[in-house]
């Protein structure tokens, strides 16, 4: 099939599908015109990247998985070398998360503070001037 036809099947874009072959997650053969023809089997092995980072995995983790990437990924029982990926996964989402509201919670605070100010001076340790 060709990649217009894989991405229907598999609801992934021909750009995705080009980048996971860039990756190395799938392969293609070349037809004489050079549109690059995926195997049947293919559309399994997209399905289940497509699984993979729904579930909030990135492409390098789904690297990890190549062995069982042609399975039933879906409904197969987590191996033990997976469930320490998505621990991995969510630790670093967490931390990320952690960041994001610790950064949040100092431009409220700083917000905060600048409230009872009506002379706009932009002075003192909770400035935010703009220089314009």
């Amino acid at each position: 099939m060709r990649i217009g036809e894989l991405a229907q099947v598999t609801g992934a874009t021909a750009r995705a599908l080009r980048h996971y072959e860039q990756v190395g997650l799938i392969s293609s053969d070349r037809a004489h015109n050079g549109y690059r023809i995926y195997d049947d089997g293919t559309a399994v092995r997209v399905r289940n990247i497509r699984h993979l980072l729904a579930a909030g995995l990135t492409l390098e983790d789904v690297n990890a998985f190549r062995a069982c990437l042609d399975g039933d990924m879906v409904t197969a029982p987590p191996s033990e070398a997976g469930i320490r990926i998505a621990r991995e996964r969510l630790a670093v989402l967490d931390a990320r998360i952690a960041a994001q509201t610790e950064a949040r919670d100092r431009l409220a605070t700083t917000l905060g503070s600048l409230s009872g100010s009506t002379s706009g001076s932009g002075t003192g340790r909770g400035s935010l001037r703009v220089s314009r």
